[in-house]
């Protein structure tokens, strides 16, 4: 070959360009924060009425975010997208942590259910949120507490979020590990069995499970939730 056949077939290649890094993907884990209490164990009913406080860009979202990396068998990762943090008291004693963030952009099961296009799913995902962690803390051994607590978040939740975010929330979602966990609290709030995942992330080339399946659970708002996310 020629150099100027060489010189020819370099410059049939694009320059590889520079991806900028991912500021959540490099984003360091928060410490630990292995907190221990007074064990809790009594009826429901004792423990009323629960607080919610709605913490982040506060000062508690540092203890929200430990608390998470030390006792939910996930860790803690940043939410994507619009979010929510909260904690939950029974006066001075936690119970309680959960996050809220925009929901993932397509779930095959969620979207039959809904009914929507492709269009209208991308022109209205914004109003459905997805609960990525709801830890009851070890301590706290309360019958029916989880669903109870569930049931109040389906209620303050979309105040919250159209006070913050400046839009309503019409849907609610989340996902089981079916081999860890039967979703019973979640059944109990009236939440309804969508289907499975695949197993595939977002950007899955291969076709095939390359993580652990998944329950997909949701829950509806109010009952024209499928016109309103098919406007």
């Amino acid at each position: 070959m020629t150099g100027k056949d060489s010189g020819f077939a370099r410059s049939a290649f694009p320059t590889q360009r520079h991806v900028p890094p991912n500021p959540l993907a490099q984003r360091s884990k928060p410490l630990p924060l292995a907190m221990e209490a007074e064990p809790i164990r009594c009826a429901l009913k004792e423990l009323l009425p629960l607080t919610f406080r709605q913490v982040r860009r506060t000062e508690q979202e540092r203890m929200f975010n430990g608390l998470i990396q030390a006792h939910h068998y996930l860790g803690y990762t940043q939410p994507v997208g619009e979010h929510l943090k909260y904690m939950v008291w029974s006066g001075d004693r936690l119970l309680a942590c959960l996050a809220w963030s925009s929901a993932p952009r397509h779930l095959g099961p969620r979207d039959r259910f809904i009914g929507w296009s492709k269009e209208q799913r991308q022109r209205n995902l914004r109003f459905l949120a997805y609960n990525p962690r709801f830890l009851i803390l070890p301590w706290v051994a309360v019958p029916h507490l989880a669903s109870h607590i569930l049931g109040r978040m389906a209620r303050i939740l979309p105040a919250d979020w159209q006070r913050i975010y400046g839009h309503d929330i019409v849907f609610l979602e989340t996902f089981v590990d079916p081999t860890r966990y039967k979703g019973t609290c979640y059944r109990a709030a009236n939440w309804t069995v969508l289907g499975l995942t695949t197993g595939r992330g977002k950007n899955d080339l291969t076709h095939k499970a390359n993580r652990p399946i998944k329950q997909i659970l949701g829950y509806p708002l109010c009952r024209d939730f499928r016109q309103r996310l098919a406007a």
